[in-house]
């Protein structure tokens, strides 16, 4: 079985482990919630049906997304993981208003606990559930180049963090007999949900409108500087954008206008092959060439060019401003 069908079916397979697991573990709050009464629990029961929900969108996101390119989608379809994550962070926020509400509502007509300390009990252990498969899918994501699963491993870190707070809290509650911090603690898991949906949806709607990755950028360029032929002389108006786990690089290269297109086009797609390769980048980089027009003499290596106006003295590093510039001069 080819590599890229072994690894998408890793990644099928991861998406409905989480989908199972996030599942149980939503059970096992709502029980907490339903022996306890408590508003908090509630809050975090919530959260985990958005969990599940996410998860069952991130398994199509990540079918869609292992479709190879077509016709309709030369670039392929791995910008559908990025709707994925907006929609997590729509649910997240929508959540959040549930939330507010029913603690609003409780604090207004005042809570009715029992049972608090089983049901803070039984929700510990299924927040240590959800750490764990948090833990998992975020690794599992970065592994598999996967934002889907990144994304929703993140999400269900968060929920488990939320847990810890809320479970602190509710011992607070157990001990001191102030049973107002109940619906108070749901207040402020719904407003810390609602900054993470909104922190969601900004930076996946920017890999949505093709916002610039400097990380990606400052990477791809420090290999580029140590797979460079020397007769490569300069770079400029370089380019990338994320299309799901791929990255699409568009660089000019310039090469020693003497040279002949064969020679300069078999130099250009070898570098690029290379730096993806070196980068541990999965994608492709698409190289246009330029002639020097003279403008690289002190840097170009070519000892017997016919057309030199200046002497060798070294080679320049590619620098991050040369490379986005808009111009070889």
């Amino acid at each position: 079985m080819p590599g890229e069908q072994r690894e998408q079916r890793s990644r099928i397979r991861i998406a409905l482990l989480s989908i199972a697991a996030g599942s149980a573990i939503l059970g096992l709050k709502f029980f907490a919630f339903r022996i306890s009464g408590s508003t908090a629990l509630l809050s975090d029961a919530y959260e985990s049906v958005v969990n599940v929900v996410a998860a069952v969108f991130a398994l199509g996101a990540v079918v869609f997304s292992g479709k190879p390119a077509d016709r309709e989608h030369p670039y392929g379809h791995g910008k559908i993981e990025h709707f994925s994550a907006v929609f997590e962070g729509g649910l997240i926020s929508l959540a959040a208003v549930i939330i507010v509400y029913e603690a609003i509502h409780a604090l207004m007509t005042g809570p009715r606990l029992q049972n608090l300390g089983l049901g803070v009990a039984i929700n510990f252990l299924a927040g240590l559930l959800n750490g764990l498969l948090g833990a998992f899918l975020v690794a599992m994501g970065r592994r598999k180049k996967s934002k889907a699963l990144e994304a929703d491993g993140h999400h269900v870190l968060s929920d488990f963090y939320t847990t810890l707070g809320i479970g602190a809290g509710l011992l607070l509650v157990k001990f001191t007999g102030l049973a107002w911090l109940d619906p108070a603690i749901a207040l402020a898991v719904g407003v810390l949900l609602a900054f993470t949906g909104f922190r969601l949806v900004r930076e996946s709607s920017a890999a949505l409108l093709d916002q610039e990755d400097p990380e990606t950028l400052e990477k791809i360029l420090a290999v580029m500087n140590r797979v460079r032929p020397p007769d490569i002389l300069a770079l400029h108006e370089m380019r990338t954008f994320r299309s799901g786990r791929y990255t699409h690089v568009d660089i000019h290269i310039v090469l020693p206008e003497v040279y002949p297109i064969r020679q300069a086009h078999d130099l250009a797609e070898d570098f690029g092959r290379r730096a993806l390769a070196t980068a541990g980048v999965e994608g492709e980089l698409h190289t246009h060439v330029d002639p020097c027009a003279q403008l690289f003499c002190p840097r170009c290596p070519l000892t017997d060019c016919p057309i030199r106006k200046e002497a060798w003295r070294q080679a320049e590093p590619f620098t991050l401003e040369e490379a986005l510039s808009q111009g070889a001069a």
